[in-house]
């Protein structure tokens, strides 16, 4: 026993001792931020590939680097960091420990990457990187090739522990097997992750691209152009792609899913998020054998109007996008818009909390093509909660609740079939329908006003805590009537001066039935609403929108808003007592 301890120790010595440790220090890198360190650093590198590999250390300090550095096979740059840092104070970078300022490569999106991984196991861990020629004023950004690249047949790269201040495109891996990028921060402008023709299980874990370094405010150019052009992670041809625990903010694609010519991605995404994004996940393509996404969170753009947290594209191939236990909410017009005829859709245990941020009646699952299986979902607040278009070849819709009944646009007839999903919990009868109150705002009121906004409480004086709607311009009301009784509607409103126009009203077809003041007013308003041979009437408002951020100071609102709801009582003409309140139930 003893003998085996002692050979264990004599061999963990062994290895202790080859364990082999440089710096670019040694090697004549000044880390004054003005003199030019790139053959300091890449003599360490080599010399460390020399002796069979080694880490290289950066200790604390400003590095310039004008050249372009190769990490060789087997050899770690490694700076202090050990946990992904963010340095950030004030909306200001303040970049304390190891900084690498990269100069080359500027205009030149296509050209040599500033760090390139050239054999299996180089990798980088524990730096801050950052351009300082970058200025948030060069709208669209000036290109630059990758900051990290992996462009040959190699395995075990890996970045680890770095932050990308901001980058053009922050890494790019390609025709690597078993990557690893871990606890990686910044705020990469045209693309933070690029991989391609990857197919032995890379992993990417903890990356998280927000604007570090960045005074983000959606208004800016800069800001803007990255909301709009920006993606945060591409993925194109890799087998079996593994992701764990990543977030993005402020991208026009969160996650996008490519076709390269090698091909698509499949893969697990695990604890996925992105945050005001256009397209939180865009799928242009995929392999047959699917996208599993897992506990995702997926928020529109701030300000937008036709923001889809996940849209699976017309041309997206024979395959299957899997959604389980995973959130929308935010600024959405549509929370997933599936238009491939190949692609199998599943969703399940998942929230859609909020949707159709325009107010045009888009709904919260959009399924023009394919197959779907929706099951065990919840649904918020919205007109209507599924669609189903006519080239849908089969739709199952099973038991999922929504606040006031689950609302299903049918066009595929036979081909969907729907069994135990949430219905209204009121029953109307003769005597309600004879004088009942609406309160706008209050859940299950969807199935009654459609083209308007989210509930919310109104801000002024002594209605502030009331719970209300703004309409659209042309926001409509859907209330039920008994055949051959005309009605009194009274209307509680809010007009505000920037809405009023000659021509608003309450209008039943071309017939304005209730007119809209002439002046800034909150109080009741009362119509009359003719006796019809239907069951329900359908009134539409004729209003004048605006925006709050074109009169009201500060405002970030950018709605098209028209008037404030808060409720609306329908009485027929012989009908006594008090009116029923009919979403107290829901």
């Amino acid at each position: 026993m003893k003998t085996a301890f002692k050979l264990f120790l004599a061999f963990g010595m062994a290895a202790v001792a080859q364990a082999k440790e440089y710096s670019v220090i040694d090697a004549g890198a000044v880390a004054d931020g003005k003199t030019d360190c790139t053959a300091a650093f890449q003599k360490a590198l080599d010399e460390a590939a020399r002796q069979g590999g080694g880490i290289v250390n950066v200790p604390a300090g400003h590095y310039r680097i004008d050249g372009h550095l190769q990490i060789p096979g087997g050899v770690t740059l490694q700076g202090v960091f050990r946990a992904p840092p963010s340095n950030r104070k004030d909306n200001q970078p303040q970049l304390n420990g190891s900084i690498l300022l990269a100069y080359a490569g500027r205009g030149k999106r296509e050209g040599e990457p500033f760090i390139r991984l050239t054999a299996s196991t180089a990798g980088i861990a524990g730096l801050i990187i950052t351009y300082p020629e970058w200025k948030q004023t060069d709208v669209p950004p000036v290109p630059y090739p990758p900051t990290v690249a992996v462009t040959e047949p190699f395995d075990n790269n890996f970045v680890i522990d770095c932050l990308f201040v901001n980058s053009y495109e922050a890494i790019s891996i390609q025709n690597a097997g078993r990557f690893l990028i871990r606890n990686v921060y910044g705020y990469p402008s045209f693309r933070g992750l690029y991989v391609d023709n990857c197919l032995d299980i890379g992993r990417v874990e903890n990356v998280h691209f927000w604007p570090f370094g960045v005074a983000y405010n959606p208004g800016d150019p800069y800001c803007k152009w990255v909301n709009t052009n920006g993606v945060a992670f591409e993925f194109a041809r890799t087998d079996w792609q593994y992701v764990t625990n990543t977030f993005c903010f402020g991208y026009g694609v969160g996650y996008k899913f490519s076709r390269s010519a090698k091909g698509a991605c499949n893969g697990n995404f695990l604890g996925i998020g992105a945050d005001c994004c256009v397209r939180p996940v865009l799928v242009e393509d995929l392999q047959d054998s699917g996208l599993l996404i897992t506990n995702g969170e997926f928020v529109g753009m701030w300000g937008s109007k036709d923001s889809v947290g996940l849209e699976i594209a017309e041309k997206a191939a024979v395959g299957k996008v899997s959604l389980n236990n995973c959130s929308f909410w935010g600024p959405i017009d549509r929370c997933v818009w599936a238009r491939s005829p190949w692609v199998q859709f599943t969703v399940m245990g998942t929230h859609f909390m909020t949707h159709d941020v325009a107010g045009r009646n888009a709904p919260a699952l959009q399924i023009d093509a394919g197959k779907a299986i929706i099951q065990g979902n919840t649904f918020g607040d919205g007109d209507t909660h599924v669609q189903i278009g006519p080239k849908v070849r089969s739709a199952i819709i099973m038991g999922n609740q929504a606040v006031g009944g689950l609302r299903v646009d049918n066009q595929a007839g036979k081909r969907t079939q729907m069994v135990a999903n949430e219905e209204s919990a009121f029953n109307w009868d003769a005597a309600t329908s004879a004088h009942y109150r609406l309160d706008i705002g209050t859940p299950g009121d969807r199935a009654y006003i459609r083209h308007c906004f989210g509930a919310e409480r109104f801000p002024i004086g002594d209605r502030k805590d009331i719970t209300m709607r703004w309409s659209t311009g042309r926001t409509e009301l859907r209330l039920p009537v008994l055949p051959g009784k005309k009605y009194t509607l009274s209307l509680d409103t809010h007009v505000p001066a920037p809405a009023i126009h000659s021509g608003n009203g309450l209008f039943l077809g071309d017939t304005r039935v209730l007119a809209l003041p002439g002046e800034a007013y909150t109080g009741v308003l009362t119509g009359t609403i003719p006796a019809t041979d239907q069951n329900e009437v359908v009134l539409t408002f004729r209003v004048k929108e605006w925006q709050p951020r074109k009169v009201i100071k500060d405002s970030q609102d950018y709605r098209d808003l028209g008037i404030a709801l808060f409720s609306i009582t329908m009485k027929a003409e012989d009908a006594t007592g008090d009116p029923v309140d009919v979403l107290a139930s829901e």
